[in-house]
């Protein structure tokens, strides 16, 4: 009787890739781990490490590659993207074409397919495809994306199809493409392709856009935010770029994790779109992440992680490889992970950014119109190894906390952010994990024990009691104390010996925010006056 409905399922699979043209020898679906970690380490792609995590290296490609990312330019999309440096058009033939070759490139091989869902509220989830050609990856997105039920398996419909072949090239002069590498995204297809590149971050990456695409439309606010409840059944949200402290400090032993990088906020509440993490592990420390340090084991994937060959441990100091190095582990392995990952409307709100100047205030309190600034801006610093030719950390501007992967304009995502903290009362706060006592290669990085006790007084409402002073430059209020955080470390000018380079540093930012936000062309006077003044 199982062997009648496995074969059931199996025709169902091969006849909806039939009606896609694609026509693979053999198909592996939603293998259990011990399987995949078999066929890896029989590839010889990985290394079983002795805390019984897989050891991956990615190749050429070590972090994602946003010069090779595409949407297709069609009538659905050409009014409604916000086309640019972020959002490249491409040609919808030029698509079709790369597809066909990539069809012919599957035929009469081997391909693992994962089907599952993106979005743990039931309500707003979108069925996925993943199909690639290593079983690695299909063990990283078994673990990123929610896997389902057996049920739910068995009358899988997928609505998005992502075809990620590490072994197929693009020709750039044939196929209009910048290199042979290349991300397309076809939201008029539903279709996702990647081509030779083996970082898998590409594929979580693509179908985030996808749901930033999608969910607006439905009054549904995506979020590039980590999430996590508190004790008494509190929500708070943490937005920021990569290596801001996302998942570090949402991964609280005082708190229940929601997730730890991708989210929408519907009506009813927030819900994460994984199933999974994906945590950066450089320099990973035992004591400062517990919970990232023990998620890595027996089923976690390591990317780019160097491993020690007489103890086959990972050496988590070792960024011989990249300073990118990964981790990506299934969110119950954080304990006392919220399953199903939903939570209520949040009441706090914290912005993370790591300034390379050393200048902003490790905390401060924003308003509404401060919120949608500072959102509007997403200024952080790109650190070393995210994206290819980042070596040292870069100032940068990213809407939203994350521009690489917003389709719509950022007055999209930003409306829906003020309405919902008008909505629910939501009070928002700007953490800077970045530099403190000078700039990049002269201050350090903030110290993580006083974030975390700036995040703890933040949730706890202990800074709604505190005294504030009124930045000038940055037109931020800033407390004055804090619990277990030195008073001179709130005020950043303190900590520079140099106060007159401070005040220079200072004016040089607040002036590359007031550029900035020139680009949002006419904006609401009451949002571009919460910003800086100069």
């Amino acid at each position: 009787m199982i062997e009648d409905l496995e074969h059931t399922i199996t025709r169902h699979v091969v006849s909806q890739l039939e009606q896609m043209g694609i026509k693979p020898a053999k198909i592996q679906r939603n293998l259990q781990v011990d399987n995949l970690i078999d066929l890896i380490e029989e590839r010889n792609e990985g290394i079983l490490t002795a805390n019984g995590a897989i050891a991956v290296k990615t190749g050429k490609y070590t972090g994602r590659s946003p010069d090779d990312r595409f949407i297709v330019d069609d009538e659905q999309t050409h009014d409604t993207v916000d086309w640019g440096k972020i959002n490249h058009a491409f040609p919808g033939d030029k698509f079709d074409g790369i597809f066909e070759k990539m069809k012919k490139h599957i035929d009469g091989k081997e391909v693992f397919i994962f089907d599952g869902f993106i979005g743990a509220d039931a309500e707003h989830r979108l069925p996925i495809r993943i199909i690639t050609d290593h079983p690695w990856q299909s063990l990283f997105v078994r673990q990123l994306f929610i896997r389902p039920t057996t049920s739910e398996l068995e009358s899988h419909t997928p609505e998005y199809t992502v075809i990620a072949l590490n072994d197929f090239k693009a020709t750039p002069e044939v196929d209009g493409t910048k290199t042979d590498t290349f991300i397309l995204l076809n939201y008029t297809k539903k279709v996702v392709l990647i081509g030779a590149t083996s970082y898998a971050g590409e594929i979580k990456k693509a179908m985030f856009s996808v749901m930033n695409y999608i969910l607006p439309s439905r009054g549904v606010f995506p979020m590039h935010c980590s999430a996590n409840i508190g004790k008494s059944g509190d929500t708070a949200l943490f937005f920021g770029l990569s290596g801001t402290g996302k998942t570090t400090l949402s991964a609280d032993s005082n708190r229940k994790l929601i997730g730890d990088d991708e989210h929408g906020w519907s009506d009813k509440g927030v819900f994460n779109f994984e199933g999974g993490c994906y945590a950066k592990c450089i320099n990973l420390n035992k004591d400062a992440e517990p919970q990232i340090w023990d998620a890595i084991r027996s089923g976690a994937v390591l990317e780019n992680v160097v491993i020690d060959k007489k103890t086959m441990m990972p050496d988590f100091h070792d960024g011989s490889l990249t300073e990118n190095t990964r981790a990506a582990y299934p969110l119950d392995y954080i304990p006392g992970a919220v399953m199903p990952s939903l939570g209520g409307n949040p009441q706090v709100i914290i912005f993370l950014t790591a300034d390379a100047f050393g200048v902003l205030p490790p905390i401060a309190r924003l308003t509404k119109e401060g919120a949608m600034y500072h959102f509007m801006s997403g200024y952080t610093s790109k650190l070393a190894g995210t994206e290819r030719g980042i070596t040292e950390p870069r100032a940068t501007f990213s809407e939203c906390f994350g521009a690489p992967f917003m389709s719509r304009h950022a007055s999209v995502y930003a409306k829906l952010l003020g309405e919902k903290i008008t909505k629910h009362n939501a009070v928002v706060y700007l953490i800077n994990t970045g530099w403190s006592g000078g700039p990049y290669g002269i201050g350090k990085r903030m110290n993580i024990h006083y974030t975390r006790s700036m995040v703890t007084a933040a949730l706890s409402g202990e800074l709604n009691k505190a005294q504030y002073r009124h930045d000038e430059v940055f037109n931020l209020d800033v407390p004055v104390s804090c619990p277990d955080v030195p008073s001179e470390v709130l005020n950043p000018r303190n900590t520079w010996s140099d106060k007159d380079a401070y005040d220079l540093s200072a004016k040089k930012l607040a002036l590359m925010f007031v550029d900035n936000f020139k680009k949002f062309g006419n904006v609401a006077p009451e949002i571009k006056d919460a910003g800086p003044h100069i």
